[in-house]
């Protein structure tokens, strides 16, 4: 403003107007600022470490760190939504990294649809101790649960007492297992298992393998062949989501050996972390499709990316699994 001898009073200044109006673009642009590769670094610390407390395998961290800086670095923000811009990208990788699970019921139902009279068959693999055989008795009673008729196959003739568990669980839910002596061929059991669903017009053939070390490469061939004699429709990987980096490796050489489709982690209930859901899943390209969440039959769930993300502190909206 300046005032006007003239009349007496003040008058806007148009130069004053001017400058203003010119300010105001400067420091419009000053609010906008590109992260560099040292800003990146103040946050990507942070993230990575968050990432390490969660029991994500340090080789994914990184990874996912790099992926983030090649996302956010030379990038502009508004100075006020850098912090929610990066935990938004951070958020954004991990979910691409999570596949999101398929419905094995419709899978089924999709199947023995067609009239084919063939049976839907799921092929169940991991290392021992996993819990394999207790998730396959939850898998038959949340598939019994929406219609579908079950036969167990206990292609598990190597391990004691595995035939007498299997069948165990088979009592309990209603279910026929298909069984022969300790020390047949396995693969034989799950055709016999196949063969006695299709006469029987049973829905699904669930077979338990015995557990291998992943590092033993005899029994992986064994496995291998189990898979070429009952051709599943579906391999499923077992292992401990409590295991950490070990179910990686675990997971790979099922995968290298048979091609797996999907994981269940177990033993999620007790896992305070869950950063081996992003490890796995990061590794193998494949979805986890349900947790484990106690001994009982309805204690495993569907997994949940948002569940997930949030469990990670990224995500304020609240998410809860429910048991299947």
């Amino acid at each position: 403003m300046k005032f006007d001898a003239g009349r007496q009073k003040y008058e806007p200044d148009l130069e004053e107007i001017k400058k203003e109006g010119f300010l105001k673009k400067v420091t419009s642009k000053i609010s906008k600022i590109k992260i560099s590769e040292k800003e990146f670094e103040i946050y990507s610390e942070e993230l990575e470490m968050l990432l390490l407390e969660n029991n994500v395998a340090l080789n994914v961290a990184e990874k996912i760190i790099e992926e983030l800086k090649y996302r956010i670095v030379g990038k502009e923000f508004l100075k006020k939504e850098i912090e929610s811009e990066i935990k938004d990208c951070f958020k954004e990788i991990i979910e691409e990294i999570l596949i999101t699970p398929f419905d094995v019921v419709e899978k089924v139902k999709e199947k023995i649809s067609d009239q084919s009279k063939e049976p839907y068959v799921i092929l169940f693999c991991g290392i021992n101790g996993t819990g394999k055989t207790t998730t396959i008795a939850k898998i038959a009673r949340f598939l019994k649960e929406n219609k579908l008729s079950c036969v167990f196959a206990a292609a598990d003739t190597f391990r004691a007492a595995s035939i007498e568990q299997i069948k165990k669980h088979g009592e309990q839910l209603g279910i026929k297992v298909i069984s022969n002596e300790y020390g047949s061929d396995p693969a034989s059991v799950g055709f016999d298992a196949i063969q006695y669903a299709k006469k029987n017009f049973i829905n699904c053939v669930l077979i338990d393998t015995a557990g291998r070390m992943h590092t033993a490469k005899n029994l992986l061939n064994e496995i291998e062949k189990i898979a070429k004699v009952c051709k599943p429709d579906l391999k499923i990987f077992v292992g401990e989501a409590i295991t950490g980096n070990d179910v990686i490796e675990q997971a790979k050489s099922f995968d290298w050996a048979i091609g797996i489709d999907g994981i269940i982690l177990t033993k999620a209930d007790i896992d305070e972390k869950g950063g081996t859901a992003l490890s796995v899943g990061y590794v193998t390209k494949k979805p986890i499709l349900y947790l484990g969440t106690g001994q009982e039959y309805n204690k495993i769930v569907v997994f949940d990316k948002k569940k997930f993300i949030k469990d990670l502190g990224l995500d304020d909206n609240k998410s809860n699994y429910n048991n299947l």
